[in-house]
């Protein structure tokens, strides 16, 4: 390690390079909490819009996948960041970690340039391939106000993967906690006060993204590990392409995602209509909050993996993996209890309008449906993050197209449509498909790390 290394360690690299267990709760639990006020801030604005009715509440529906696109390769590019940076700090090589931290913000420029673009001339053309059909004026009016700030989501999202890759994750609890409180207090002020409905939704969401980016600049600054210097900043293509090669893969996940919530919204119209739509964009905010702890614990074994695998420490993956699973599966059997118990007052929250209420029975048997698909999330998640921890991004990509797209769209189409069970059908498609797809996942990097062991095992005797 080089004596600037030596001065500037803080508590989060010490944390990631210690035992891998505790580096995994630790950097899990305050990102468990960042995420949970996050998807609370989801599940209030979705209360907040369903006020409107259930056509502005289908209407944010549509605009979720291209938002989805949009996060999905933002924080793609913070995944990249996090399994680099994080890998050069477990080699003890500051320098270089501080050099990809810029690479990675040259990246977060490009992009921005490109999804801007994109979105504000061909927004309505997308909306309209998507099936937005009568809601199509209302989603667009929506979409508008919330890509113009695309620099704001692409910059916070990056940035998160930076400070997650020195294993800063108290910073990033903050700064999520703040923008998602603010946006919170933001969105009845904008959308009823005002009288602006769903425009005032993506006004608020613009205004908080802002003033949390403001606030990891700030940080930056002041007291993170790595370090933004232009002087010590010399071009690498090599750390481009390593960063791409996590960041894109992980990137075309959420691509993935958010084509499987077109593709579930089109089956929807066609065996529900529009309320069949609502239902599922309220009902899947729930989900989405339920979904907090494998991700976060997810997330966190990036970091983790990266640091072992950057300081040659293979053997501790395994270990990793297994605890990931371990700590994920305790949470969501807790978690999926809870919902399906109290599925009949949550759902209540999202139908309390005279325009929503009959959505209220609909969106009760969804959350109950639902809850088993919550217990193979942290088998499949755990198990792709090991591939983005060490670099193999397809690998990860690859597992998610089985998961979501090819597996979920097939089940849901043959139970809700060949089979004629509706949208009950398309929410069991996707309870089975998770189950298989995690399995896939599972199998694919126990044999991925028993044969990394190995390798190491055969060259340690050498």
């Amino acid at each position: 390690m080089t004596n600037t290394a030596k001065e500037t360690e803080t508590k989060g690299v010490s944390t990631l390079l210690g035992d891998p267990k505790k580096a995994v709760l630790k950097l899990s639990i305050p990102m468990i909490i960042a995420m949970t006020i996050n998807s609370l801030y989801a599940l209030i604005d979705a209360v907040w819009v369903a006020g409107l009715g259930d056509t502005a509440l289908a209407a944010i529906g549509f605009v979720n996948p291209i938002f989805l696109v949009v996060m999905g390769f933002s924080n793609g590019l913070g995944a990249g960041a996090t399994a680099i940076i994080s890998r050069y700090i477990g080699a003890k090589d500051k320098k270089q970690a501080d050099n990809a931290a810029i690479h990675v913000l040259l990246l977060a420029g490009i992009l921005t340039i490109i999804f801007t673009v994109i979105l504000l001339l061909f927004l309505k053309p997308i909306l309209e391939a998507i099936g937005a059909g009568s809601t199509i004026e209302l989603s667009f009016e929506y979409g508008r106000i919330l890509f113009l700030g695309t620099i704001f989501i692409v910059f916070s999202s990056t940035a998160y993967g930076i400070l997650r890759a020195e294993g800063n994750v108290s910073k990033t609890t903050y700064a999520m906690g703040f923008g998602a409180v603010l946006n919170m207090v933001l969105d009845p002020i904008f959308i009823y006060t005002l009288n602006l409905g769903v425009t005032g939704a993506a006004i608020a969401t613009v205004i908080s993204l802002f003033c949390v980016s403001l606030l990891l600049l700030y940080w930056f600054a002041k007291d993170t590990y790595i370090k933004f210097s232009i002087k010590d900043f010399v071009y690498n293509n090599t750390l481009v392409k390593q960063i791409l090669g996590v960041g894109l893969p992980a990137g075309g996940e959420f691509l993935i995602i958010a084509t499987l919530s077109a593709s579930i919204n089109i089956i929807l119209i066609i065996v529900a209509g529009v309320d069949g739509v609502a239902a599922y964009t309220a009902g899947w905010r729930v989900v989405m909050m339920a979904m907090v702890p494998p991700i976060a614990i997810a997330v966190s074994i990036v970091a983790v993996v990266g640091a072992n695998f950057g300081g040659k420490k293979y053997e501790n993956i395994k270990i990793i993996h297994n605890y990931g699973i371990k700590i994920g599966l305790i949470t969501v059997i807790l978690m999926s209890i809870a919902i399906f118990l109290l599925a009949p007052y949550i759902s209540y929250i999202f139908a309390y309008s005279p325009e929503s209420a009959g959505l209220r029975d609909t969106i009760t048997a969804f959350l109950r449906v639902t809850c088993l698909f919550y217990i193979s999330l942290p088998i499949g998640m755990s198990s792709s993050s090991i591939f983005q921890g060490v670099g193999k991004g397809l690998d990860s990509m690859f597992l998610t197209l089985i998961r979501l797209l090819i597996l979920e769209v097939v089940f849901a189409y043959i139970l809700a449509i060949p089979l004629g069970l509706g949208q009950y059908g398309v929410w069991w498609g996707i309870v089975i498909a998770s189950l298989f797809g995690s399995l896939i996942a599972y199998g694919w990097s126990k044999r991925y790390i028993n044969k990394l062991t190995h390798e190491h095992g055969k060259l340690k005797k050498v």
